[in-house]
């Protein structure tokens, strides 16, 4: 059952759409105006911490995957979770899980259907304060535990170290680059990304994104991807993205539909 453990390491859903809607909305007079951007949608993340108390949630409305390998097709979906807490400086503690995840796998005489929840995760942003550079850069390094349920948990810690760097090129258009490595058991994940970001409108910003991976026994894999995140507040976005496996190691398919809050203090 490594299928699922590769791709719920990859980043009822009406219920928490209107429950980050309705906190958006009571928190709208405490949360401040300068909100450093958010983590989702896409791979990677954003090379800016939180500032000193003030906190951001990122919900997986629905993170789904699917993949076919020796003859079986294997779908997972999950509504992951990541609680982002500035702590001063440039530094921001992370805290995530997927309180929620369905696998299911049929074909080649095997039919199997599964749910639970998932491993949790601690980790730690770094980032320098903006010095009016159109270079940013950033680290990050988390742990994932092994206390989620039996079909959804890791066989040992993985150890996630990832560096991002943005390049704005000008007022509306901005590239990206992504390098992670994930370290479990002796063996290493990797990926590399590359990304454009455009913003539409003062609301609505598109982009596009290509992954190179590998995976222990499994060979190196591609994808090509994009989406859309919708701010309609200064404190409140929703995103929407989907990634095509081009070969290789990566799924068949990825689908990305979340929201998040960034609450200030």
């Amino acid at each position: 059952m490594a299928f699922h453990r590769y791709l719920r390491g990859r980043r009822p859903a009406l219920v928490c759409l209107c429950l980050l809607a309705c906190g958006a909305l009571g928190f709208a007079s405490c949360a401040r105006a300068d909100n450093p951007g958010y983590d989702r949608p896409g791979i990677g993340f954003t090379p800016v911490v939180l500032g000193a108390g003030q906190v951001t949630l990122e919900q997986g409305l629905l993170d789904a995957s699917r993949d076919r390998r020796n003859g079986a097709s294997m779908s997972l979906y999950s509504a992951d979770s990541l609680l982002r807490l500035g702590l001063g400086g440039p530094l921001e503690l992370q805290l995530g899980g997927s309180p929620y995840n369905r696998l299911m796998v049929s074909g080649a005489g095997n039919h199997y259907a599964s749910h639970g929840r998932g491993d949790s995760s601690v980790g730690l942003k770094f980032a320098l304060p903006a010095t009016g550079s159109a270079f940013s850069w950033g680290l990050l390094g988390n742990v994932e535990l092994t206390d989620g349920a039996r079909d959804f948990r890791n066989d040992r810690p993985q150890y996630l170290f990832g560096a991002q760097c943005n390049l704005q090129l000008d007022a509306r258009n901005s590239l990206g680059a992504y390098l992670q490595d994930v370290r479990a058991g002796g063996r290493d994940d990797t990926e590399l990304a590359v990304s454009d970001n455009l913003t539409l409108t003062p609301a609505l910003t598109a982009y596009a994104e290509a992954g190179l991976l590998h995976v222990p026994q499994r060979g190196a894999g591609s994808l090509l991807g994009g989406g859309l995140a919708w701010q309609p507040t200064a404190n409140l976005q929703f995103d929407a993205g989907l990634d095509r496996g081009l070969g290789g190691a990566a799924p068949q398919w990825q689908v990305n539909l979340g929201a998040s809050i960034f609450f200030g203090r």
